[in-house]
């Protein structure tokens, strides 16, 4: 999720990737609400026709390669990303551990130190020890922290190795085909494996960027070819989200769907923020609340768990209240300090 936000490129300065963001953040956090507090899931199939994370990739591709080409050099391109993901990362990070001693779990071990370590380099995972807190990953979300990274050092990689053989475009067309078919074949894979203890290896290759970059590499090729200038996208969201729900309605569930049906969602996405693109500006007011969202709701989900406030409707909108404030606070005193921090050294 990122993740993770992104600063518009020059041309969809008027976009609404603000309120984008912050809508696919909730539908993360509604999932795994509906999922751990044990609600009713009776609009869980709709839902599904969003999956909150693969929008993240594909919105992420498109605005992380334009800044990259805008970028006047690779140190300042890594920095832009590092002030963006790692500053919100660490004080979650850094705050989870307090939140997880108050309810008996103990940090104080080579281990702990070995977890800190780890999480505050983005390599995010749930050790022995806290295991058993809440609904059994210390923060469900933070899994796509390591993805995005992944992505973020690939495409620099990608750029330089493709432009030096011709063609950028044509190579990341091409580039795009390879993980794609990939992912075809991870897919059943998974399924196979599915409700069996994963073996180490396929493990890793889930949560590494080989089953995910296809969709990161389709946001860069939809900015490549500047498909939010068509006549066919811009302004035309509601018709696209129209045609896109019923095709998910009428199409049978298959590994193939799963694949691919988020390309298709990427293009109802950026149709979606060329369509009334003052939206986000009138509501949010500058204020991007997206990735504080999806960092936290996991940690406080963990602590409702803990808590035993499961089961009613009434305990999703206070937890869905409490991480909107902490999506704030993150954001004014921790996300946008250091945002100015990135626009400051662009600026020499």
């Amino acid at each position: 999720m990122s993740a993770p936000s992104n600063s518009p490129p020059a041309g969809l300065r008027r976009d609404n990737f603000d309120l984008l963001r912050i809508l696919v953040a909730v539908l993360v956090m509604v999932n795994h609400t509906t999922l751990h507090l044990g609600l009713d899931e009776h609009f869980t199939r709709l839902i599904s026709f969003f999956p909150g994370v693969p929008i993240f990739f594909v919105i992420s591709g498109f605005l992380v390669s334009k800044s990259y080409e805008r970028s006047s050099s690779l140190w300042s391109y890594a920095r832009s990303r590092v002030l963006r993901i790692f500053p919100g990362l660490w004080v979650c990070v850094l705050l989870t551990i307090p939140v997880a001693t108050y309810f008996g779990y103990d940090f104080l071990h080579i281990r702990g130190l070995a977890w800190l370590i780890a999480q505050l380099a983005g390599a995010i995972y749930t050790p022995g020890f806290l295991k058993s807190f809440g609904f059994g990953s210390y923060n469900g979300s933070l899994w796509t922290i390591p993805l995005v990274l992944q992505f973020y050092v690939l495409l620099p990689v990608a750029y330089f190795l493709l432009s030096k053989r011709g063609d950028l475009t044509r190579g990341l067309v091409m580039l795009w085909g390879v993980f794609l078919v990939l992912a075809l074949i991870f897919r059943p894979l998974t399924n196979f494996v599915e409700g069996q203890p994963d073996p180490l290896d396929l493990k890793l290759l889930r949560y590494s960027f080989v089953p995910h970059f296809y969709l990161f590499l389709f946001g860069v090729l939809l900015q490549r070819f500047q498909v939010h200038d068509a006549r066919l996208i811009r302004g035309k969201a509601p018709i696209w989200l129209a045609a896109y729900i019923a095709l998910m309605y009428v199409i049978p569930d298959s590994d193939v769907k799963y694949v691919l049906h988020p390309l298709a969602l990427g293009l109802v996405v950026l149709s979606a923020a060329c369509t009334g693109p003052d939206v986000a500006r009138f509501v949010f007011r500058g204020n991007d609340l997206s990735y504080g969202v999806y960092i936290y709701h996991g940690l406080v989900l963990n602590v409702f768990v803990e808590l035993g406030l499961v089961g009613s409707a009434v305990y999703a909108w206070l937890l869905v209240g409490v991480t909107f404030v902490l999506a704030f606070l993150s954001w004014r005193l921790v996300e946008k300090p250091f945002l100015r921090l990135k626009r400051r050294s662009s600026a020499h």
